[in-house]
């Protein structure tokens, strides 16, 4: 059996990981302190659109390369390079949808006109988006992890630049100007990530024309994985899509404000859960170690070994996530006047963290069912938990508890997601016993 590299790679990830996480942070304070809970709010209603069509945008292939390179069964080279016209031709049609279709989201179903050129710049990012996204696959699978964390930082570096001179321009035109600005800088970020990631491909690594004609076998093999992988996607980011939108029409509807609606949205959305989840900067490591390392062990019949490591990653989940969750239950006012110089959303942490311990060791779990070929397991459980997230955001939003409807449903969602894929990776590794 080849000889894992997991922990090394874990090791890496986990440094370049929190300095990533230290950039993300001051780009986080620089963007609520400029933008304010207001501004927040809108760019906020923005992002479930985004993350939906980056998950179309991708189409499941970066996994799905990341799996596959790690089997090191095919040519890997024409692996990569062969979906990228697919990928292009995908945020062609992508583009013009946002293009034509960007005032009908904002008035109509976002219901906030200042979301219309944010929309519109979304375009414009996505095919920078899924081609970083496909060379770190590749990266992935060769567990070579230092190009992935190099190309971040720079990429951080380079935003957190463009954010810094920006944005208080911008904010003298308008709000919404100020917001698309901060969408479009992506592309100047993602295109220094790609430069770095191309970089660091092996010198003797001479593409040709004829890498990026698609093979049938391998074509097969991609879509085999990235079908349930983007639909799973897709179903989430549905749901997330509709989150602003359902939330919005149902406290309108029983008799809140516009201004309430977008302002606390922002404090939950853009203080709260981004300082919940700032442990996930070490679970997204081990995520992204592990899969390479389940993909080859799942694969050549080494279960009690892939076992081992899937247990050894929520061990590390855990190891990080209990001493976080009782800090944030107690102290929670320390850390939002230090990062966010704020007081607001305490109460709604301190519910919340808890729950998001289970959230911890979602991650490791749902990339060790990708890695073992239970994509369309991981589909199943997507699509339930979205039908329960949205139909709890309208039923607990009809009680007139305000942004707790959005809450409790949130918390219900992470409760079953974890379980249900903790049920199939037991029956996974069982199948391999």
């Amino acid at each position: 059996m080849k000889k894992s590299k997991f922990i090394k790679s874990t090791v890496i990830l986990l440094i370049g990981g929190f300095f990533t996480k230290l950039l993300g942070m001051v780009i986080r304070i620089i963007l609520t302190r400029c933008l304010g809970s207001e501004g927040m709010g809108i760019y906020m209603m923005i992002m479930p659109t985004f993350n939906l069509l980056i998950a179309l945008a991708q189409f499941g292939f970066p996994v799905a390369i990341s799996k596959l390179v790690a089997e090191d069964k095919s040519n890997n080279k024409n692996l990569v390079f062969s979906v990228i016209p697919i990928v292009f031709l995908m945020n062609v049609v992508l583009f013009f949808f946002l293009f034509f279709g960007s005032d009908f989201l904002a008035n109509h179903l976002l219901q906030e006109e200042r979301t219309y050129y944010g929309l519109i710049a979304i375009g414009f990012v996505l095919p920078f988006i899924s081609l970083s996204s496909i060379l770190r696959g590749y990266f992935f699978g060769k567990e070579k992890m230092f190009p992935h964390i190099f190309s971040n930082i720079i990429e951080d570096i380079t935003r957190l630049f463009l954010l810094g001179i920006g944005i208080p321009y911008f904010l003298k035109v308008g709000i919404s100007q100020a917001i698309c600005f901060v969408i479009l800088t992506n592309i100047v970020s993602e295109v220094t990530s790609i430069l770095v990631l191309f970089f660091f491909l092996p010198k003797n690594f001479k593409i040709s024309k004829k890498d990026f004609l698609p093979t049938f076998e391998n074509m097969k093999k991609v879509l085999k994985i990235s079908l349930p992988t983007t639909a799973s996607r897709i179903i989430g980011s549905i749901g997330y899509f509709f989150e602003p939108v359902i939330l919005t029409y149902v406290l309108l509807k029983v008799g809140y404000s516009n201004h309430f609606i977008v302002n606390e949205y922002g404090i939950l959305n853009g203080y709260v859960m981004p300082l919940l989840l700032l442990p996930s900067f070490f679970t997204n490591a081990i995520s992204q170690a592990l899969i390479p390392t389940i993909s080859y062990a799942y694969s050549h019949g080494y279960g009690k070994y892939a076992k081992k490591k899937i247990i050894q990653a929520i061990g590390f989940s855990l190891m990080i996530g209990i001493p976080v969750t009782i800090v944030f239950m107690f102290i929670p006012e320390v850390f939002l006047k230090l990062i966010y110089n704020t007081n607001q959303g305490i109460p709604y942490i301190r519910f919340l963290a808890p729950i998001c311990l289970f959230h911890y060791i979602q991650s490791p779990i749902a990339s060790s069912l990708q890695a073992m070929g239970y994509a369309k397991s991981a589909m199943t459980g997507t699509f339930f938990s979205t039908i329960i997230r949205l139909g709890g955001i309208y039923i607990f939003s009809s009680l007139q508890i305000g942004i707790w409807g959005l809450i409790l449903a949130t918390s219900i969602n992470i409760l079953f997601v974890t379980f249900y894929d903790l049920y199939y990776v037991k029956k996974a590794l069982k199948n391999k016993e």
